[in-house]
């Protein structure tokens, strides 16, 4: 008993030194952390800040909810004193669920170029391309905060991540040097974050709308989550289960893995509380090819839909916003119309609301026009979706515009998702958290 015993207390030891991320030095454990995050004007993209390295360095990542882990450029300008690769056959290795081992680089020892190193194919998923890269590990500091102001910086001195080359950043938003994945696995940043501080499996994302200096904001670890004036918008959460699907969509390094991806059970579509006629089988997953059913992304600007989900959802729409003349299409929408014609809420454009049926009737997400209209150009608002054609891998991806001032709390634990619906309807916006009242 007592051989056994010592096994397990050097397990536990091993564990906490190797797999978890290091802590900093301080004591202090935060309760939750929080990363700015702002939308490109030219890409629509939404990016954080992560400062990294030692010395330390503002590092620009286009925010990937569904990304697998965070992935930087290594080969231009990465000198970081801290950095470590990341050995073939080590624990954090195994974390990563590496299946490949690099062996060969012709260069001297550099980061992202290191022998006996393990391997990973990072996914750039805004062009639809992957790479390989070296796994590794290196310093990361970022802000504490009590769910309603900044507090002091904390860092975790082995945040595990992966290097890709300066090409892999085609198609990302302007002096972006890689994505910062929140997907479900275990080096996702929520994952490595709530690891290295014990706090609970939770993140949340709050995207703000304008391509001004106004910051939206994700949380790492549970609320509150408190916007100005003092709206605690994680007491008014509606719950739906986070659906998993069974295969990855993902780079071959997750071959025969679950899919990284946030999918939730979109049962039925509602305009104007009318049911819209479609094809629901093509709502569910197919559990051995993982087509279908719905996700969640902040990578698609706009949500994307099979086409005749698509068709039905514009025929509907159409229908029921009556006296409205309908405009030629402006790419890459179907539906636009004279915004003359149409009068303003609190929650945007007067039109019909748009309902994502969940579990049960009475659980719902309403899509008002704030987050279903785009203003396209004078006298022009245009139905924000697009059609993905027949056959996509999913059926419907819920693009980053449909998110914007809505709070999504991702439960890793429990695999639930909690939603706000429009932040506007509670007289605040994703772009008024407190940045600024740092307390040291």
């Amino acid at each position: 008993m007592a051989l056994t015993h010592n096994y397990l207390l050097s397990f536990c030891i091993l564990f906490a030194l190797f797999i978890v991320p290091s802590l900093s030095k301080t004591s202090f454990r935060p309760k939750a952390l929080i990363l700015p995050v702002s939308k490109d004007a030219s890409t629509l993209q939404y990016v954080t800040l992560i400062n990294q390295r030692t010395p330390l360095v503002p590092v620009k990542l286009t925010l990937d909810l569904g990304g697998q882990y965070q992935w930087v450029d290594c080969e231009e300008g990465y000198v970081s004193s801290s950095y470590k690769p990341v050995r073939c056959r080590s624990a954090q290795c195994a974390l990563a669920r590496s299946k490949s081992c690099i062996t060969e680089c012709y260069s001297i020892p550099k980061p992202g170029c290191n022998n006996n190193t393990c391997g990973l194919l990072p996914d750039n998923t805004v062009t639809h391309t992957g790479t390989s890269g070296e796994v590794g590990q290196d310093v990361v500091s970022i802000l504490s905060t009590d769910g309603s102001n900044p507090g002091r910086v904390v860092s975790v001195t082995k945040l595990i991540f992966t290097c890709s080359g300066p090409s892999f950043l085609e198609g990302l938003a302007r002096g972006v040097k890689g994505m910062a994945g929140l997907g479900r696995t275990k080096i996702s940043l929520p994952s490595q974050f709530s690891a290295a501080f014990s706090f609970d499996r939770k993140f949340a994302i709050c995207l703000a709308s304008s391509t001004s200096n106004a910051k939206g904001v994700v949380f790492l670890g549970a609320g509150p989550y408190v916007f100005l004036p003092g709206i605690d918008v994680s007491k008014s959460l509606i719950y739906t289960p986070l659906i998993l699907n069974p295969v990855s969509t993902a780079s071959a390094s997750f071959e025969g893995e679950p899919s990284s991806e946030y999918f939730i059970g979109v049962k039925s579509i509602k305009i104007n509380g009318k049911v819209v006629p479609l094809n629901t089988s093509l709502l569910s997953i197919d559990s051995t090819e993982g087509i279908g059913g719905t996700k969640i992304s902040t990578v698609n600007p706009y949500t994307v839909m099979e086409t005749t989900i698509y068709k039905a959802v514009v025929d509907t729409f159409v229908k029921e916003l009556t006296n409205v003349p309908r405009l030629a299409s402006v790419a890459p929408f179907g539906a636009c119309f004279n915004s003359t014609n149409i009068g303003s809420t609190r929650v945007g454009p007067a039109v019909p609301q748009i309902d994502l049926v969940l579990q049960s009737s009475n659980v719902f997400w309403r899509i008002f026009g704030a987050n279903s209209m785009v203003f396209v150009k004078s006298d022009v608002l245009c139905l924000g979706f697009v059609d993905g054609g027949l056959n996509p891998r999913t059926s419907i991806v819920i693009g980053g515009y449909q998110l914007e001032n809505n709070l999504l709390q991702f439960d890793l634990a429990t695999s639930r998702l909690g939603f706000s619906s429009s932040l506007l309807f509670r007289q605040t916006t994703c772009a008024n958290f407190n940045f600024t009242s740092n307390h040291s």
